[in-house]
């Protein structure tokens, strides 16, 4: 592990977990890196500036759609959260509020920009929340392009939304949201929040995924506040944007595939843009104190007993400041070694094997998910039963409390359920939509 970090960044550091050990004919690898970002957050220097401020930009869009009167606690909540999220700007940063329906419109500052958090803005952006009603349809792909438009309009390091819906996006083709996400990903990232029961979960989930944000459900408008404050501290908790892992192969060495798998699943694969010769870039977002794991699979041209070659090299790379070249953060090497010990060919790396059934655990639940809303009753028994197994086998406990919501545990151990009668809307959104939450594998 090489570290290229300077005092002025956060410091990256990256750890490979992997057994390196192929048989004779083998040519699957597959390798777990972890990167940990430190004083990037509340612990050290942040590229945001003395206080946190400077140069990071906030746009909160806050649905204002008809639905959000029935009941009219969820207009309530929504902004009493957006005034707490507003309270939780720190001094410096650049922030806007937007009404979403149909269309999009500015409530604060209202002049195409953005404002600055100090005393009076944040007491103004707040008195202008009381002015925030319902009525009017949902098209978000207009509110996220606002946004752009909104965080583009001043040179920031850090540009973030927090989005905020209670119901299906109606007035607005899914090819038109589409279109919205592609132009924005990679201009800033954005947190979405699905409140009551009367939304798509694969919607919400859909635009915090290409957005390289965080979903979840808020099932009672009472709690949007402590919800939106604690991503409000999470976002001003960045130091550093625009961080992509860069894998480059030798020749002949084929990626399977780029997934990240703690905190949650994402696949990257589909993401790469290229980087140079045999490089691709993979984003990862914005990032302050943290650590997330990724599983990178390769597949090696064959050798024979005792050979060994790099079989990959993973980077951390960062936009430069001044505009040059991207700069390493950190790096790994992937290896493969190959050898007649069957034992140490067989061995299996227990963080390799961890998370990839933490990436099967996410795909049981959506799958079981899929096939009870079909009426396929063993199909989803079967799929739901497995997510019980892995859960359990992974002490993923917050999955395995969700799963029982939805089935009856007979036996973890062996995944034997039965299907609930009766489920709670909010408790079968609540799985779907934290399905991709993993638990760290214990070292």
């Amino acid at each position: 592990m090489a570290n290229f970090s300077k005092s002025t960044v956060p410091q990256f550091s990256v750890d490979v977990y992997q057994n390196e050990f192929l048989p004779e004919g083998g040519r699957d690898v597959s390798a777990i890196v972890t990167v940990t970002s430190t004083g990037g957050g509340t612990s050290g220097q942040r590229l945001l500036g003395p206080g946190g401020g400077g140069t990071a930009g906030v746009v909160i869009m806050v649905d204002c759609s008809g639905s959000m009167d029935y009941p009219s606690t969820k207009m309530r909540g929504a902004r009493e959260a957006t005034a707490a999220a507003v309270d939780t700007l720190r001094d410096g940063t650049s922030f806007a509020v937007v009404a979403g329906t149909h269309v999009a419109k500015e409530v604060y500052p209202g002049n195409g920009g953005l404002a600055v958090a100090d005393a009076r803005t944040r007491a103004e952006a707040k008195e202008s929340l009381r002015r925030l009603s319902a009525g009017g349809g949902t098209a978000i792909g207009t509110w996220l392009r606002l946004a752009d438009r909104l965080l583009a309009s001043a040179d920031l390091t850090i540009r973030h939304g927090i989005l905020l819906t209670d119901g299906r996006n109606e007035h607005e083709s899914p090819e038109e949201l589409r279109a919205a996400l592609d132009a924005c990903a990679g201009r800033f990232t954005c947190d979405a929040r699905g409140v009551g029961t009367d939304w798509e979960v694969k919607e919400v989930t859909g635009i915090a995924s290409a957005l390289l944000g965080t979903a979840d459900i808020v099932a009672d408008p009472s709690a949007l506040a402590a919800d939106f404050t604690a991503m409000m501290e999470h976002a001003m908790d960045k130091g550093v944007a625009d961080v992509a892992l860069r894998l480059w192969t030798p020749v002949g060495v084929e990626i399977s595939f780029v997934k990240q798998v703690a905190p949650t699943v994402e696949d990257l694969t589909g993401r790469r843009t290229e980087a140079g010769p045999r490089a691709g870039d993979y984003p990862t977002g914005s990032w302050g104190d943290e650590s997330r794991d990724y599983h990178v699979s390769v597949r090696v041209p064959q050798a024979a007993i005792g050979q060994e070659m790099l079989a990959a090299r993973v980077s951390l790379i960062a936009p430069d400041a001044a505009g040059g070249d991207p700069r390493p953060l950190s790096q790994g090497l992937v290896r493969a070694v190959w050898t007649d010990d069957l034992a140490m060919s067989t061995s299996i790396n227990p963080q390799v094997a961890h998370y990839t059934g933490q990436a099967e655990l996410a795909d049981v639940i959506q799958q079981g998910l899929d096939a009870r809303k079909s009426g396929d009753h063993d199909g989803a028994t079967a799929k739901l039963g497995r997510a019980v197994q892995l859960a359990a086998a992974s002490g993923n406990a917050d999955t395995a409390k969700l799963l029982s919501k939805v089935v009856d545990v007979v036996d973890a151990a062996t995944g034997t359920v039965r299907l609930k009668a009766k489920v709670a809307e909010a408790d079968e959104m609540t799985l779907e939509t934290r399905s991709t939450k993993t638990v760290r594998v214990k070292r």
